[in-house]
């Protein structure tokens, strides 16, 4: 059932190319654009590089919170699941792998490019993807949260920035530092935490949600 529902939410991505389209055009956008603000100093940008592409990837997670349950809930998908008796913890578990994969696969795609254009060293590219990739995995996991948390309330953009963006900050600061000492299993272990906690915390919330 699990497998039935990602291939699901999968084959739903790939019908509304926006959903990964647009975070993978803000991603890109943000190490095209902050190198104008920062300044031409090629060797700050390279240092700065594996923050701002961090601080991209997280930004762009957030673009797909608000219609990552609520256009299931509008049509009554989510409410027609339920009632068949599929655990509202095994819908948010599919939706989270559906998202690392819809989501983290074109990040990693577009990591290098991005790196390139921040003129970040090369030796620098595979630790960072490393932890980009554990990295979606927790960015999806919080996305999760903070779509079903805030289904069907007012001002849900707000809430978003709440729940999201206090719980990334340890694994902005290990993925940050991707060359540094144990950086990166820190991140990974902060990202497998929250991709444990968010199928259980997601599918509260969606039953809370229908009431």
């Amino acid at each position: 059932m699990l497998l039935a529902l990602i291939r699901r939410d999968l084959a739903l991505m790939a019908g509304r190319p926006g959903e990964w389209l647009m975070p993978l055009a803000f991603f890109l956008l943000v190490a095209l654009l902050l190198p104008f603000a920062i300044g031409p100093d090629v060797a700050l940008l390279a240092r700065l590089a594996p923050g701002i592409l961090w601080v991209g990837a997280l930004l762009a997670s957030l673009i797909p919170v608000s219609t990552l349950f609520a256009l299931d809930s509008a049509d009554g998908t989510l409410d027609q699941l339920m009632v068949r008796g599929i655990a509202a913890e095994t819908l948010a578990a599919a939706r989270l792998v559906a998202l690392w994969l819809g989501f983290g696969g074109p990040l990693l795609l577009a990591a290098p490019l991005a790196a390139l254009m921040l003129g970040m060293p090369l030796p620098m590219l595979p630790p960072l993807l490393a932890g980009l990739l554990a990295g979606a995995l927790g960015l999806s996991a919080l996305a999760v949260i903070a779509g079903s948390v805030t289904l069907g309330a007012r001002g849900g953009a707000g809430l978003v920035a709440l729940l999201v963006l206090p719980l990334a900050i340890p694994m902005l600061l290990f993925g940050s530092s991707p060359t540094e000492p144990g950086a990166l299993g820190l991140a990974a272990a902060t990202a497998m935490m929250l991709a444990a906690v968010a199928p259980f915390a997601g599918g509260a919330a969606l039953r809370a949600s229908r009431g």
